[in-house]
């Protein structure tokens, strides 16, 4: 683990971390390996404006409770954490001093894989949501938006072995993606942390 730099992203009305090299390359390549192998990935539909489509990339839920998790009209039952996402989670609540109940995990298998403009305020990640992100595999570049303030934007490249903190009012004020790229680019996989009340 290395996490010495830290970057504030300094985004009007939020509140935004990111940590470049959370993890080192050598323990980076030895997650994204095994989480690809062995996390229990699946495709949903999801619904958006009446239509119905498959999510444009695998997904699965990993939490410490029996608590289900619902957006865009998905319900995802949680898996229990194995060792390895038990020990991924406690080095991030460590370093954060962050307790997290939960992991969604998504997989952008290349690059027509994304997830479009969003926030993460569902209702159960309470009033501030704080969500951990952290990438291994393909870099990707994430893009913010204001949702009022068309001017203030701002995208980064997700490194692999990085960690993204949001907190504060982000969600209330920032939506974000990660967009198709027509690249030849590989696999990603975005390990998403939240506490659900």
């Amino acid at each position: 683990m290395l996490f010495e730099s830290t970057i504030n992203l300094e985004m009007e009305g939020a509140d935004v971390i990111y940590y470049p090299d959370f993890f080192n390359k050598n323990d980076s390549d030895l997650y994204f390996n095994s989480l690809l192998k062995n996390v229990c990935w699946q495709e949903d539909a999801i619904k958006v404006f009446g239509k119905t489509y498959l999510q444009p990339r695998l997904t699965a839920f990993y939490a410490d409770n029996k608590k289900t998790y619902k957006y865009s009209n998905v319900t995802m039952k949680p898996n229990l954490f194995d060792n390895e996402l038990l020990t991924i989670k406690n080095s991030i609540e460590k370093k954060l001093k962050i307790k997290f109940t939960s992991c969604l995990a998504n997989l952008y298998r290349d690059g027509k894989d994304s997830n479009g403009w969003h926030a993460d305020n569902e209702k159960e990640l309470g009033e501030n949501p704080i969500i951990a992100s952290l990438s291994f595999g393909a870099e990707r570049i994430f893009h913010f938006k204001h949702r009022h303030k068309k001017e203030l934007k701002k995208k980064l490249i997700l490194k692999h072995g990085s960690l993204l903190l949001m907190k504060g009012e982000t969600q209330h004020n920032w939506l974000h993606q990660i967009p198709k790229t027509k690249k030849s680019i590989g696999k990603r996989i975005n390990l998403t942390f939240r506490i659900i009340a």
